[in-house]
């Protein structure tokens, strides 16, 4: 069976990179087509004789500055030539979806979410973008037919896989199709428990606007308490220049820097709502509780009480009192690694392979 792989970009990595690492190696054959590919950014997990860059890579400033070319990316994502292939597994929260596919070839997409800046988050994308107010007002008014075209793509798709519950029901609201839920994976063995904990809390991932990291930085510069941020992002000089000496800005930090900080911090702070949330994940690989905003993918992983707790507003007094009454005793490292433990890498693959040939089979 001849398989293709697609997915957005390979410009950074995140959790919908480490997705498309596990499909590529459970299909070692496959290509990977996306729109965008830089080597140097990806290393050696997603080789250049591998991937296939759609023709907007080699458009000027196409890696740095990807977005100026975002009314373009449904052309060429239309534009993969993948006839031949008896099965297309697209890893998307944007245009993956919506690849062409031929007559006989089966479309199986694992979402992310449905498009963000398209359906539930367009006004903050709008204001988040780091570019000229005439830019500005040059994408907006070609939102509604890009949203017309992502509801075509998903239209396309043989089979949905959500990579949680509330993208499930995002899959519903936005594109009227059911879908099954299987979470993606985290690498359990990159993260361990430490003997004993530093005294700070943690908090990181990319820093843009709806993560509500302010919400957390005034929490900690208010109480004093040390805070660690880890991430780079648009809101980066902001977060800084409203902190505090006692909150510290890490900036962009390798994986053995990460799960350090993880295994050394109090607790973890996830004051946003999230598709799914494997920072959280990490963090309880680690034995580390985690502070959540009660809402999304965080209510599917973090269970009161056990392996955290829930925070019910969006207001940095909640998190500050959670910080203030922070009682290290009272967490059972090993009982918080176990649940972690449900999210491995090797469930994540036993789940699609059994997805795939059920689909297949029909």
């Amino acid at each position: 069976m001849k398989i293709a792989l697609v997915h957005d970009q390979l410009l950074q990595r995140g959790g919908a990179e480490n997705v498309l690492e596990v499909f590529a190696r459970m299909f070692p054959e496959a290509p990977i087509f996306t729109l965008f590919y830089d080597p140097e950014r990806m290393g050696k997990k997603f080789p250049p004789s591998r991937v296939k860059p759609s023709f907007l890579n080699s458009m000027p400033g196409a890696k740095k500055h990807y977005q100026w070319y975002l009314t373009m990316m449904p052309l060429a994502t239309e534009s993969y030539d993948l006839r031949g292939f008896d099965l297309v597994l697209s890893s998307s929260s944007a245009f993956a979806k919506g690849a062409l596919i031929h007559p006989g070839t089966k479309h199986i997409c694992y979402c992310h979410t449905p498009t963000r800046y398209l359906w539930s988050d367009t006004h903050s994308y709008i204001e988040e973008l780091k570019r000229s107010r005439l830019v500005k007002l040059g994408v907006k008014p070609f939102l509604p037919l890009l949203r017309m075209w992502d509801k075509q793509a998903a239209d396309r798709v043989d089979h949905f896989i959500a990579n949680s519950k509330t993208v499930a029901d995002r899959i519903t609201q936005y594109y009227r199709r059911d879908s099954e839920a299987i979470y993606p994976p985290v690498d359990l063995k990159l993260f361990s428990i430490a003997p004993k904990q530093d005294n700070f809390f943690l908090v990181g991932g990319r820093l843009v606007g709806y993560k509500r990291y302010d919400l957390v930085v005034k929490a900690f510069s208010q109480t004093g308490i040390p805070l660690k941020v880890f991430g780079v992002g648009p809101e980066f000089d902001r977060l800084r220049e409203m902190a505090k000496s006692n909150v510290e800005f890490l900036g962009a930090i390798d994986e053995k820097t990460k799960a350090e900080l993880y295994q050394k911090a109090l607790a973890f702070i996830h004051p946003h709502v999230e598709d799914f949330g494997i920072t959280a994940i990490e963090s309880m690989a680690s034995g580390r509780p985690v502070l959540a905003y009660g809402a999304g993918g965080a209510v599917e992983t973090v269970i009161p009480g056990k392996t955290g707790a829930f925070i019910e507003e969006q207001i940095w007094e909640d998190i500050a009192d959670f910080a203030i009454r922070f009682d290290p005793t009272a967490w059972n490292p090993a009982e918080i690694r176990k649940h972690a433990e449900k999210f491995s890498e090797e469930r994540f693959e036993a789940e699609m392979r059994a997805f795939i040939e059920k689909k297949l089979a029909k």
